[in-house]
């Protein structure tokens, strides 16, 4: 496993950063976001999907749980678990099926679902830090020596 940190300066650096990890974004991965309210997960997906020319709404899934996108020729899956108060919600919800070898599957609050989810194969934690917020991205599966904060 490979791991790399960051510094983000502001909202534009941390779009800047999820355009880098979008072209690192093959079918099938898995990819677990924590962090606080407000740590910059939605807005670290909005600039991955900005990075494979995605140019619509991208809203956070609070409300939804999920939200689809087709951007280049990925399917990408943005669950939002936070409203989940147990793990059995995951199970109901009948998500499963969209966790396979043709889609990338970023998930905010996974520790929600319990051991439900399959394993992580990029793990991203953001944490507010002065003015900005610090990133901690760890995976199994990509190169992270080619991202760097801007």
């Amino acid at each position: 496993m490979t791991e790399s940190n960051f510094f983000l300066a502001d909202e534009t650096a941390t779009l800047n950063l999820g355009r880098q990890l979008a072209a690192l974004l093959t079918p099938g991965l898995v990819i677990f976001l924590h962090g606080d309210l407000g740590a910059g997960k939605t807005t670290l997906v909005r600039g991955v999907l900005r990075g494979l020319h995605y140019d619509g709404r991208v809203k956070s899934p609070t409300y939804t749980l999920v939200e689809s996108y087709q951007a280049s020729s990925l399917y990408l899956y943005h669950f939002d678990l936070y409203r989940f108060n147990d793990e059995r919600e995951w199970l109901d919800a009948g998500f499963n099926e969209l966790f396979n070898a043709h889609n990338v599957c970023l998930v905010e609050w996974p520790e929600r679902a319990g051991n439900l989810l399959p394993s992580a194969d990029v793990d991203i934690q953001l944490a507010a830090q002065e003015e900005g917020r610090s990133v901690t991205i760890a995976s199994t599966k990509i190169a992270l020596n080619k991202l760097q904060a801007t």
